[in-house]
């Protein structure tokens, strides 16, 4: 994993919920920790690790992600045994 995607990690780990963190720094950590993408229709996407799943609607306008993304994406890697 690399230092942006450490980084990341920690951010969306941080409490209270960050609510500046780019989705794109979202999409990039569970990629860098060997995530496959499956995109589905509109701005829908799944997200597949250790044999886990969860799906997405990627933000629009700002790109940030809102909180409830960030808690979400929280609770999977949790969930999967990842943590700072």
């Amino acid at each position: 994993m690399n230092n942006r995607a450490k980084k990341t990690l920690l951010a969306v780990f941080t409490e209270p919920t960050l609510k500046s963190l780019a989705w794109a720094d979202i999409e990039a950590l569970f990629l860098a920790l060997g995530a496959t993408v499956a995109e589905g229709s509109g701005s829908r996407v799944k997200f597949d690790l250790n044999g886990k799943t969860i799906a997405f609607h990627r933000p629009h306008k700002p790109k940030t992600a809102r909180a409830y993304q960030v808690e979400l994406a929280r609770e999977f890697l949790m969930k999967i045994g990842i943590r700072p």
